[in-house]
């Protein structure tokens, strides 16, 4: 290798080891300057949507914008090139703001554009501004409520800022019991207005009902689906719910009571109804007939008590039956013993 040539490779190695250590430098600087740089973009990033939980704005529903002010709101007012309209008005229990210069308005029942709206208009009409530029935002709601009470898995009051559907509140309170009727009633927060009965089951379609709203401040009731009582020779005697739409006939009855027993006698069974004037009827069913689809079946109605009789004979052979199987078992014993 000749002298040039050495010196060559030797001033090009200097300038590598100069640039090298002037880029350690700079990432030196860049990391005392910004130190953790990455994470602490991701603190601030984590620290702003921690903001935005706490400030309540994840919360917030889709159907926002759809909120009636109401009193108890604290809203937030601007009027641009103005700022003696700037400040924040607490809704009084009249539904009233007081604004300065505007004085008292009234804008319970409006939405935020509306009350934006009749703002604006105010402004104009009393040539105050002729080109207003109004802002009105949110700053405090108050929840209006929703009571859900009777066959609902938990009856409770729960916050319902807008309308929503029935199916939708049902759910808030974890829907209806297994109890629960085909009626329910909404009973609205005006005292005025009249209750509306719906009929809805869990068996319903959603969509058969998908334009029934639920107001804040309304009761919804559900009710208890009607009870039908089997009584007598029966494997089960006892009270049986008339689930889903309210409907129950003789044979699903004694079916749900696991069938008449050995000692029934099946020839005629009593339906005993209670009429709405207090009175009692006593209607007898042929049994035997309706089990042979010889008889139609015969639909019931809440709080109706079916009466399987006891065969006399029957219950003598069954009887006769236990006693013998009983003086056997003794007999054995006693062979036992001895």
């Amino acid at each position: 290798m000749t002298s040039k040539s050495l010196h060559a490779l030797l001033v090009t190695a200097a300038f590598l080891m100069a640039f090298g250590e002037i880029g350690e430098a700079q990432t030196d600087m860049q990391q005392t300057i910004h130190p953790q740089g990455g994470a602490a973009a991701n603190r601030s990033r984590e620290d702003a949507a921690a903001a935005v939980r706490s400030s309540g704005l994840a919360v917030v529903p889709a159907d926002f914008a759809k909120l009636k002010l109401a009193p108890g709101f604290l809203v937030s007012l601007n009027v641009l090139d103005d700022p003696d309209f700037a400040g924040a008005f607490r809704i009084d229990e009249q539904g009233d703001i007081a604004l300065p210069v505007l004085g008292t308005m009234h804008i319970a029942g409006a939405t935020v554009s509306e009350a934006r709206l009749q703002i604006a208009k105010r402004l104009l009409e009393e040539k105050i501004l002729k080109d207003p530029q109004v802002e009105l935002s949110i700053l405090e709601y108050s929840a209006t409520e929703v009571t859900l009470i009777g066959e609902v898995a938990s009856p409770g009051k729960y916050p319902l800022l807008v309308s929503r559907k029935l199916v939708d509140v049902l759910a808030l309170a974890g829907g209806t019991t297994i109890t629960a009727g085909n009626e329910i009633q909404i009973t609205p927060g005006d005292p005025g207005a009249d209750p509306v009965l719906v009929h809805y089951s869990r068996s319903t379609n959603p969509r058969a009902v998908e334009n029934v709203l639920v107001h804040p401040g309304d009761t919804v009731q559900v009710k208890r689906a009607g009870i039908v009582y089997v009584l007598g020779a029966v494997m089960r005697p006892g009270g049986y719910v008339m689930q889903e739409e309210g409907t129950l006939t003789v044979l699903q009855a004694i079916s749900m009571a696991n069938g008449t027993a050995m000692t029934a006698s099946t020839g005629t069974i009593h339906l005993l109804r209670h009429n709405d004037d207090g009175t009692e009827l006593d209607i007898a069913l042929p049994y035997k007939k309706m089990t042979k689809g010889k008889r139609g079946d015969v639909r019931l109605q809440a709080t109706d008590v079916l009466y399987v009789p006891t065969s006399a004979t029957k219950a003598v052979l069954t009887d006769s039956q236990g006693i013998l199987a009983s003086a056997a078992s003794a007999s054995i014993y006693s062979g036992m013993l001895h």
